[in-house]
């Protein structure tokens, strides 16, 4: 393994790219403490401090996913998310929008529009989340825990409230929001692995320490040391079911090109058990998101009752470890599980793309047959690909029950899902590059 690692480095250029690589990280990361303009950055950091252990903000998933650049109000306050979701809707269109699944079926040209349009839906969203965060920010709801709106420093986090200071806040994090996607697009280009998902997995994973500090600070030594121990027992069995597939096989037949023989070859289609990757969850907790967000915006005045249907909601959906809350979030990933699965993996088109190039299953016709046996399999399989994602979506929530770590915990949930997927997407990049120029790789099987 050590020597592995020796070769990487001794290598001119994966040396080249994994340096470039650590530097974009880097200075993302820098990114993520500088403030925004006009705010109070002395009554941030108090608000922090007093809320460290507050699991009730609306704005969790967010949070984790900038590396808690959103509660720090930095320029990088939106991490991420913005191009998370904008790539997500592109991709839903497809199915919506024939122009866009044209584009897509015409390959690299196609596919660079369609990256040109996430960009820009990437702006828009930027600007549009800006301005939800600061009228947040400014309503004093950014801290508040349960509907109760924060006083002392958590309820004037801005130092200029006027219309042009609002405006060039707005920017300042829309322009955060087109840097990581160019530092993202840069990574991909120049350095190692896919930028956007290393660009995540350096937000989750800033998180850990503190996550980890505040279960033994709360808990004492002998807890962090058991939720250690179990951690590393999840992520184990995470990556067992991350790497597990159902292989259909597939026999091409002979045919002749000219003067050429193509086919005869046998392969297969690997169908995961997790196809759907972490979507589903980020789509189940944006869902349950929504009523608390609006609770929010009708939260009533400093001595007044709140109305009942808000007073419902933040007593129910609000906080994760509420059993309604878990419950309809278990709920809600298994359904989003087979929706995504759905559009993404088309049987009909898979089977028409065997039957035209001399493809078929050994004992299945080709065809309409061919489709709806792989109907069939998908179906079965995303089962359990769909209650497996509930129960690792579930883990931090028992966890906040259980040992009252906050809603970031770092073993399960969106975290550990996207922390294995990238980290073994990168291992692989850097041992097919080391493959190629040491025959040797950095895994060995």
């Amino acid at each position: 393994m050590f020597k592995a690692i020796g070769r990487i480095f001794k290598t001119r250029d994966l040396r080249r790219k994994i340096l470039f690589t650590l530097a974009i990280v880097a200075a993302f990361r820098l990114g993520s403490f500088i403030p925004a303009p006009f705010v109070d950055y002395g009554n941030v950091q108090a608000c922090l401090d007093t809320a460290a252990t507050d699991t009730s903000g609306l704005y969790q998933l967010v949070n984790l996913f900038s590396g808690g650049a959103l509660l720090q109000l930095s320029v990088f306050a939106l991490g991420i998310m913005p191009y998370i979701t904008a790539s997500i809707i592109v991709q839903l269109l497809r199915v919506v929008i024939p122009r866009f699944e044209a584009l897509y079926k015409e390959g690299q040209s196609g596919q660079s529009k369609l990256t040109q349009y996430t960009r820009y839906l990437t702006i828009g969203l930027g600007v549009l989340q800006s301005t939800t965060l600061i009228a947040v920010v400014r309503s004093g709801q950014l801290f508040s825990a349960g509907g109760v709106a924060p006083t002392g420093p958590c309820a004037d986090l801005l130092t200029n409230e006027s219309w042009w200071a609002i405006v060039l806040m707005i920017v300042a994090m829309t322009a955060g929001t087109g840097v990581i996607m160019w530092m993202g697009e840069l990574i991909t280009e120049r350095g190692i692995g896919n930028g956007m998902s290393l660009l995540i997995f350096t937000s989750i994973s800033a998180t850990f320490p503190s996550a980890l500090l505040l279960i033994g600070d709360t808990n004492g030594i002998e807890m962090l040391v058991a939720v250690l121990a179990i951690g590393i027992v999840i992520m184990g069995a995470v990556v067992f079911v991350e790497q597990s597939q159902r292989r259909i096989p597939v026999q091409y037949a002979k045919r002749m090109v000219g003067r050429r023989m193509y086919g005869g070859k046998s392969t297969y289609i690997p169908i995961k058990v997790n196809m759907a990757g972490v979507v589903p969850v980020i789509f189940a907790s944006s869902l349950l998101y929504f009523p608390a967000l609006i609770a929010s915006f009708n939260s009533p005045a400093s001595g007044e009752q709140p109305a009942p249907w808000v007073q419902w909601i933040n007593d129910n959906l609000t906080t994760g470890d509420h059993p309604l809350y878990m419950v309809l979030y278990f709920l809600l990933i298994i359904g989003f599980t087979y929706f995504y699965v759905a559009i993404t993996f088309n049987p009909d088109d898979v089977a028409e793309n065997m039957k035209k190039y001399g493809g078929f299953i050994p004992g299945i016709r080709a065809g309409r047959p061919t489709a709806e046996y792989l109907d069939y399999v998908l179906t079965r399989v995303t089962f359990p690909g769909s209650i497996y994602l509930g129960v690792v979506a579930l883990i931090p929530l028992i966890a906040l029950a259980t040992v009252g770590a906050n809603q970031n915990f770092p073993f399960g949930g969106a975290s550990i899902l996207i922390i294995v997927g990238v980290g073994l997407e990168t291992v692989r990049q850097i041992d097919a590059q080391l493959q190629q120029r040491h025959y040797e790789g950095l895994i060995r099987t």
